[in-house]
């Protein structure tokens, strides 16, 4: 496994393998004497012909959840596929659309919400090109968690009014979230003054008086979160009341949760909302590439599970729940050999 590759290399290995690939078939179609009316094996339908020989991962901060995740996932494709793999720690969410898009990597996380906005060419895709996103399926919930100094008097969230709080890096998947979840209690960012920091930022600014509160979108728990709890008092501010029933009544990809007290030490389960996050795959690999990721993933469910608590969650029963990205044929194709109903 290799980190943080950057993206180039990904072009570069991928017009490799492309070159190559060609080559082979147009040798094939000789040796067999076809002509300008012949065509290679067709992949299946919204598939592509790349192998998973090369797989990079789009994950998100290295202090997050789905950088931890992702390295477990490298792991187990290098291992079992023979793929060469590399994990690239990213601003999460959006860029990482931008990067399965372009070509840029194999796999990646995403957050419903931005998943959809991509598709729709909506919110921080405004103005753009819809996105042909696919995905392997819904893999764990995020929670949004928001986490406030315990001397800043940040009880609810009207209470960030006046206050320092980090909103994540611009244009991730916790930023998005800041956004809808201030909107829905008619607030936003002119109500207080926002840094866009990642979440060991925030952390390391909360910890020097910089920074009231932050906002934190990730599975349970987060580990700068728990860092933070672990040495200072801290208070996980609720999403709850009026402003959490418009956003669950306004979108269909926010559910009803509450994170455990004895998640961060907190006196009282809080309430909040959770949002699924999916793992998009390139609609430039084969039905059958496809196929073989998934298998891996999912035959050996153990490994998987272990590489954070969030991950416990993942199941084959639980991969549409909250999907609003087409699933990959390749996906599919696995899901239904499970027996599990994918529609």
């Amino acid at each position: 496994m290799r980190v943080t590759t950057p993206a180039h290399t990904t072009r570069t290995r991928r017009a490799t393998a492309l070159t190559a690939s060609a080559a082979a078939a147009a040798l094939l179609l000789s040796a067999c004497g076809g002509g300008s009316g012949g065509g290679g094996e067709s992949a299946g339908e919204g598939g592509g012909d790349l192998d998973a020989s090369f797989i990079t991962i789009a994950t998100g901060g290295s202090s997050g959840v789905y950088y931890q995740v992702g390295a477990t996932v490298s792991e187990m494709l290098a291992d079992n596929l023979g793929s060469d793999t590399s994990v690239q720690s990213t601003g999460a969410s959006v860029e990482n659309i931008n990067l399965i898009t372009s070509g840029d990597a194999e796999l990646a996380f995403a957050q419903g919400d931005a998943s959809t906005q991509a598709m729709e060419g909506t919110g921080a895709f405004d103005g753009k090109e819809p996105k042909e996103l696919m995905a392997i399926g819904s893999m764990y919930n995020q929670y949004v968690q928001i986490v406030a100094m315990a001397d800043a008097g940040i009880e609810s969230i009207e209470d960030l009014a006046g206050k320092t709080v980090s909103v994540g890096d611009i244009n991730s998947g916790v930023e998005l979230n800041a956004r809808t979840v201030l909107e829905a209690y008619d607030m936003s960012y002119d109500d207080f003054t926002a840094d866009y920091l990642s979440y060991s930022e925030a952390i390391d600014q909360m910890r020097n008086g910089q920074v009231d509160a932050a906002f934190v979108t990730s599975g349970l728990p987060n580990s700068a979160v728990l860092d933070i709890s672990s040495t200072d008092d801290v208070d996980i501010v609720p999403v709850d009341g009026d402003g959490k029933q418009t956003l669950l009544d306004s979108y269909g990809y926010f559910g009803d949760g509450s994170i455990p007290a004895d998640v961060y030490e907190q006196d009282a389960d809080v309430e909040t909302i959770t949002i699924p996050n999916v793992l998009l795959v390139s609609t430039e690999l084969s039905e059958d590439a496809v196929y073989d990721i998934t298998a891996t993933l999912f035959d050996d469910l153990d490994t998987l599970h272990a590489s954070h608590n969030a991950a416990a969650d993942i199941t084959p029963e639980t991969v549409t729940e909250g999907l609003t990205v087409p699933m990959h044929p390749g996906a599919q194709r696995y899901f239904e050999e499970q027996g599990v109903d994918v529609g």
